[in-house]
């Protein structure tokens, strides 16, 4: 290992960031819709747009990366995107309170707050997984990836749970003074967690006449080829991944006869199966380095082939009438769904420095907004292709098979993808032009 590569205690600091970063937008996701919907009796439909918002923000994901790759310094993009999110969850959460009262008023000062948040979220998320892509050694990026992904989960889990009983009994004032103590909590824990962490830029500077703008430098990216799939496989498989989120539930219980308790116990299982599934990965690569266990590819493309299986199972479940392994089945899922997703974060960071050099923040932006739009759009596709096939005649199971179904072909075609993405490109270093590159070619 490199002298300068990230140690345990490190790694756990920046779980400790994207922990902090989590705590404010579960504020947004869970605690601002329910009020909303409940407290203030607006619509589903508006809440959502406003999440909606907050993910469309996030295709500024590579112009943040760019930023940070000018000058190669992360540390100041992560704390100003963590200053900005925090900025944005105490301005969502006026906006919420302002609604009862003024719905107009309210409703623009909640989009500016939900915008903020997705610009937080992009400059900050974007920069904390370049630094870990620079600085953390290959034998340990599952690992690490597990850490702070189940880190930042713990901040979702504590923060719903502590804000829940701040709030009672509710006022809009309460909403405010909560969401200004987890935000300013939040900013303050991760300014100590991130301070002095990365040390001097983190990589070679570009020369200022060789630093592109950043509409050139995007594109240089995308001639990448590898990059290119890449992108294609994240927007894939997270789309597949997601579009069940909102149809799982109420295909157990209309289709299986679930309880609303039990149909919530099964969303646990779900997640009780990603949380092993990451385990094995990070466990697998840390301790069976020289073997091929440890090859993060081998388990992005493992892990797509058994989530389309996972799937398949579900599709089978919805086009028939008899008892169905429901839990073993989402079980399985889960634990499919944590292999992949977690090699595949692994995989980015590796994949982050493949290619030109001092590229690394725009690529990482490039396949951050590519999950980040996927991922929001895949709730919503799933729930409009159930209404549509049970408008057309379908009951509750096979409708929601036919979602399953699509996730099993995305699963494939992600696993498709995922086979042809070269892992092992060196990285170019930052100087090297297309030019420079031909020149080195010609024979002396």
């Amino acid at each position: 290992m490199k002298s300068n590569d990230l140690g345990w205690f490190s790694i756990f600091r920046l779980g400790l960031v994207q922990a902090s970063l989590g705590a404010i937008v579960v504020l947004t996701t869970s605690t601002l819709n329910r009020v909303m919907v409940v407290e203030v009796g607006l619509a589903a439909m508006i809440p959502g747009a406003l999440v909606t918002l907050h993910h469309a923000m996030q295709m500024l994901r590579p112009r943040m990366g760019y930023g940070s790759d000018v000058g190669q310094r992360r540390t100041p993009w992560i704390i100003g995107g963590m200053a900005t999110l925090a900025l944005g969850g105490v301005t969502a959460a006026a906006g919420t309170a302002l609604m009862k009262a003024n719905l107009s008023l309210g409703l623009a000062v909640g989009a500016v707050g939900f915008a903020l948040i997705g610009g937080g979220v992009s400059a900050s998320g974007t920069s904390l997984l370049v630094l870990m892509a620079k600085r953390v050694h290959s034998q340990r990026r599952a690992a690490a990836a597990t850490i702070v992904w189940m880190m930042m989960i713990m901040g979702f889990a504590i923060t719903a749970g502590s804000a829940g009983k701040l709030l009672d009994p509710y006022t809009p004032l309460r909403l405010v003074q909560v969401a200004a103590g987890v935000s300013l909590f939040a900013f303050l824990l991760s300014l100590i967690s991130i301070w002095g962490l990365e040390g001097h830029a983190s990589g070679p500077i570009e020369a200022p006449e060789a630093k592109p703008a950043f509409r050139e430098a995007l594109k240089q990216v995308w001639q990448e080829s590898d990059a290119r799939r890449f992108t294609l496989f994240v927007a894939i498989s997270m789309l597949s991944y997601s579009a069940q989120d909102l149809v799982l539930e109420p295909f157990a219980g209309a289709h299986f006869g679930f309880s609303p308790g039990e149909s919530t116990k099964l969303s646990g299982v779900q997640h009780g199966g990603v949380f092993a599934g990451m385990l094995l990965v990070a466990l697998a690569t840390t301790l069976l380095r020289s073997t091929p266990a440890a090859s993060l590819k081998k388990w992005v493309v493992g892990g797509c082939l058994a989530s389309a299986v996972a799937m398949a199972g579900l599709v089978a479940g919805g086009l028939q009438n008899g008892p169905w392994p429901v839990k073993a089945n989402v079980f399985l899922l889960g634990l499919a769904n944590g292999v992949f997703s977690i090699a595949a974060i692994g995989s980015m960071m590796a994949l982050a420095s493949q290619g030109r050099g001092a590229r690394e923040g725009v690529r990482m932006g490039l396949w951050g907004a590519a999950q980040a739009i996927a991922f929001g759009a895949g709730g919503f596709v799933g729930t409009v292709i159930v209404d549509t096939a049970k408008f057309a005649g379908l009951a509750p199971g096979p409708a929601a098979a036919v979602v399953f179904g699509l996730e099993v072909v995305g699963f494939l075609a992600a696993h498709a993808i995922a086979l042809g993405v070269n892992f092992d490109k060196p990285a170019a270093p930052a100087h090297v032009t297309p030019a420079d590159t031909a020149a080195v070619q010609q024979p002396a």
